[in-house]
């Protein structure tokens, strides 16, 4: 039912946790962002930013033909709709689901992808920008260990695509780990979500060899990753 273009990164892994969680059947169509393949026109069609995830649902809520979805909130989103599931359905709750949700979107996702930039892929270290982006991700890890602070889960005692959107993103450096130790809330919520069965389904996916990656970048795969069409 559902085609997942997918790679194994914090944004791919939010659509994978949802798919495990709802149990909707679904194939993974690997796009390899270390060889370019997000740049190739079929998959640009489906998700003209050239990011990763994206997916295909054959069976749409309105009964027409496939229709395709890009960025990942717009697919928890979708999904949540189409399962009515993840997402309360009282005014109250579904807002602060989403506003959860987007501050990911705007916030945790973008600013912990710098700090992983400048701190694990940058071809030389920029002490300005390391420290900038430690400080925010930092900043943004109190944020969310105030909000978890006697919940949860963001939205309350519900698991929602919120904490879905944010799970992944909490320390995804290997090479460069956050320092979770003053947010003891966001370590007992990142347990809790981690011990889930249906989290470990979703992240045994990346074991498949399909998604092998080289231990070191070249400058070829670099420059690919970061948003360089691949050399003809």
């Amino acid at each position: 039912m559902i085609d997942l273009y997918y790679w194994p990164t914090p944004n791919g892994h939010k659509i994978t946790l949802f798919l495990e969680e709802a149990g909707l059947p679904y194939t993974l169509r690997p796009v390899n962002i270390g060889s370019g393949e997000q740049f190739h026109p079929d998959f640009l069609a489906i998700a003209p930013n050239n990011r990763i995830p994206a997916i295909v649902d054959s069976q749409p809520m309105d009964g027409g033909p496939p229709l395709s979805v890009f960025e990942s909130g717009a697919i928890l989103l979708y999904l949540a709709e189409k399962t009515g599931r993840f997402l309360p359905a009282d005014l109250r709750g579904r807002t602060v689901a989403l506003e959860w949700l987007f501050w990911q979107m705007a916030g945790l996702g973008p600013m912990t992808g710098q700090y992983g930039h400048f701190h694990v892929y940058a071809p030389e270290a920029i002490p300005y920008a390391q420290e900038r982006y430690a400080r925010e991700a930092q900043r943004l890890l109190g944020v969310l260990d105030r909000r978890l602070e006697g919940r949860a889960f963001l939205a309350g005692d519900e698991y929602t695509i919120a904490d879905m959107a944010c799970y992944p993103w909490i320390s995804p450096y290997a090479k460069a780990p956050l320092d979770l130790a003053p947010h003891a809330n966001v370590r007992r919520w990142h347990a809790a979500i981690a011990a889930r069965p249906a989290t470990q389904r979703a992240y045994a996916r990346a074991a498949d060899p399909r998604f092998a990656r080289p231990a070191e970048l070249d400058e070829a795969q670099r420059r690919v990753l970061f948003g360089a069409p691949p050399t003809p």
